[in-house]
């Protein structure tokens, strides 16, 4: 089995996007284990600023080599902010998935929806589990 990395302080869905809670905004983004079973990404598709997001829905679209996968929000709220450099350079997923490779921010995000998201140990048994 592979080592993912799977930060303390994130919170996590069960779709592999990964969850900073920023205060006035999440940030989103797709998790080491998401990144390393799509291979070399080629393309994310992003919302629009001012976007509404719901939890559990799709909101973009992220290409690899391998595969094409959609991107579901791991809360509801209002795209604040979206990760333009992702644009040019859609390999930063796989260079920095939790820094530079951030995807979407969310403005006015649900508490009660980063409640019921998974903590980092909770995400490692998920992972744990697909990876026998």
């Amino acid at each position: 089995m592979a080592d993912y990395d799977i930060p303390e302080i994130l919170r996590f869905t069960e779709d592999d996007e990964w969850v900073r809670d920023d205060g006035d905004c999440v940030v989103v983004g797709v998790t080491d284990f998401a990144q390393s079973q799509l291979g070399d990404i080629v393309f994310v598709e992003l919302p629009e600023v001012g976007s509404p997001v719901v939890k559990g829905e799709t909101f973009g679209v992220i290409e690899s080599v391998k595969a094409v996968s959609d991107l579901y929000s791991p809360v509801s709220g209002e795209v604040v902010a979206v990760n333009d450099i992702l644009d040019e350079s859609p390999e930063t997923v796989n260079e920095d998935c939790y820094g530079d490779g951030w995807i979407i921010a969310v403005g006015d995000a649900d508490p009660d929806d980063l409640d019921s998201l998974l903590d980092a140990d909770a995400y490692r048994g998920h992972v744990d589990a697909r990876s026998d």
